[in-house]
């Protein structure tokens, strides 16, 4: 999946892409390349992170932000570092009534955008409204369904109401909020406010050069306090290796780097590795419009043809876990009995069963069609790479080949429908967030939402019984009933969750990491509240 925040249309591709990296530069530097860049900051102030994808676009109408940390924007709530909820441009947690179907939210006061303009109720319900409008081309407007209404009382005032008790819908209100008095007189979709974003938070945008930086200055005005780092720049480094390589040269003081590059620094005191946890996973999926991958033995015998511990070992250097799904083995929402061991073995039983002979070469045959498709990941990604040639390794032991080939998301998106890619996803948030996009079938075909086209009416009723439940027990059984599902099919291989390693030069205190999705370096990263640093003493 892209590089999106979420659970957007980009999810599995960024969520296919993303290995991003960062990078952090400290002090004052030239501006000759996109990975040295003080923009006028005193020595010490400024901080350079280098990331391997950008964003489509910087404005929240159209998905910017939307998990959180944003850095231009602030949401009604936010996430700590322990992924707790807890007050920005609302005043207090909201109050929520006793039938799941009205939350209403009190709102800072003396809050203003970057442009000294107040902020107040008329911009969360423009937000809102504007996000939900079918004319505005937001990938993620399926996550805010629930919404039936959203209203003002008042300036200080918003109240929600839901068709239905959905259960995580505070953590849908860190969501970005857009200033009414500029967005709304101009196009949603094609105006300057997609690249020339005003918010409220502790950076305001001071230039975005497509395919080499983004940088951000510190906000005077804003409420939280003006950040420390006054200058914030984000640097795109597409590839691990080449990050690596400046990080060691010293042009980058940090990076996220695979495990297998950062182990590398682990001797470099003036450097410090920061371990986050995550939700983000690795998978291979399997379009259902393939005579191959769409065909239901195939699917269950690579599942339990790979060897999914070794690639932890060996890919992984041991950050990160086997995975059977997009829940990690470690979270409450895990279905136990739902591991697959590697059993080549049985793999092989239930291809025979199933009529896939293997012929003269060694490749399985079924009715004049050959066990064998290609399977393609990022170029530059390192991590998948080394996950697609394992994975096709293990496979051809199985009698399936797999030829694998790397590409850019413009060559590999218009051949989803029939092509395997090695993706990724995950939210460590509710799991609503992560499943509807990646397993809903009314979603297949819609940009990088269940990219495999997977269509199974029993998985889609328990994921619409999950979502639309306030009791906890009901869902958690909807989403057992999902995981045993793709045991029996599965539209995807999951392979690995991976930790993700930063590299980052010590010279700053408050650094810490949250447990992260998939899309990480961007919003996420040990700079994930870069506007609470410190220089050290």
């Amino acid at each position: 999946m892209p590089s999106r925040s979420i659970r957007s249309r980009r999810t599995l591709r960024g969520l296919a892409a993303v290995g991003t990296a960062g990078a952090l530069t400290m002090g004052a530097a030239a501006c000759s390349t996109p990975g040295n860049d003080s923009g006028g900051a005193d020595a010490g102030t400024s901080a350079v992170v280098g990331i391997a994808y950008e964003p489509e676009t910087l404005s929240p109408l159209l998905g910017y932000g939307k998990d959180g940390n944003s850095k231009i924007f602030d949401g009604l709530l936010a996430l700590d570092e322990r992924m707790q909820l807890k007050p920005a441009l609302a005043a207090a947690l909201p109050d929520i009534s006793a039938d799941g179907l009205t939350y209403t939210y009190k709102l800072r006061k003396g809050v203003t955008f970057s442009d000294g303009k107040p902020f107040g109720a008329k911009d969360v319900v423009f937000t809102y409204r504007t996000v939900l409008d079918e004319k505005t081309n937001n990938p993620s407007r399926s996550e805010l369904e629930a919404v039936k209404d959203i209203r003002a009382t008042g300036d200080d005032t918003v109240v929600f109401t839901l068709k239905y008790p959905y259960a995580p819908f505070a953590q849908r209100t860190v969501h970005p909020i857009v200033p009414a008095h500029i967005a709304s007189g101009q196009d949603a979709n094609t105006g300057p406010f997609t690249s020339k974003p005003i918010g409220t938070g502790p950076y305001t945008l001071a230039d975005w050069s497509r395919g080499e930086k983004i940088s951000f200055k510190a906000n005077p005005t804003y409420w939280g306090g003006k950040p420390a780092v006054e200058r914030f720049t984000m640097a795109i480094i597409k590839d691990d290796d080449v990050r690596a390589t400046r990080l060691r040269a010293g042009d980058l003081d940090g990076a996220i780097l695979p495990p297998n590059l950062a182990k590398g620094f682990a001797g470099d005191k003036g450097k410090k590795t920061h371990t986050a946890k995550t939700y983000d996973y690795r998978t291979v999926t399997l379009p259902t419009h393939h005579r191959v991958t769409g065909d239901t033995a195939v699917r269950r015998a690579l599942d339990v043809a790979v060897d999914r511990q070794t690639m932890v070992d060996r890919i992984l250097e041991g950050a990160g876990k086997p995975a059977y799904g997009p829940v990690p083995t470690d979270s409450e929402w895990f279905t136990r009995g739902t591991e697959r061991a590697h059993d080549l073995d049985a793999a092989k039983k239930i291809l025979d069963e199933a009529g896939w002979k293997p012929g003269k070469d060694g490749v399985r045959e079924k009715d004049g069609v050959r066990a064998e498709f290609p399977l393609w990941y990022l170029s530059g990604d390192k991590l998948r790479q080394d996950h697609a040639l394992a994975y096709a390794s293990d496979a051809k032991k199985a009698g399936i080949s797999i030829k694998t080939q790397a590409g850019t998301w413009e060559v590999i998106e218009p051949r989803m429908k029939q092509d395997a890619v090695l993706a990724g996803g995950g939210s460590p948030a509710d799991p609503d967030f992560d499943q509807y996009l990646l397993l809903t079938s009314s979603l297949a075909g819609d940009g990088f939402n269940n990219m495999a086209w997977y269509d199974n009416k029993t998985v889609d009723k328990a994921l619409r019984q999950a979502r639309e439940s306030g009791d906890k027990a009901v869902r958690k059984a909807a989403y057992d009933t999902v995981q045993r599902e793709l045991v029996k099919n599965p539209g995807y291989t999951f392979l690995t969750h991976i930790d993700h390693l930063y590299v980052v030069n010590d010279e700053w205190t408050g650094l810490s990491t949250q447990v992260e999705p998939h899309d990480h370096g961007l919003a996420n990263g040990p700079w994930w509240n870069v506007q609470d640093w410190k220089p050290k003493k």
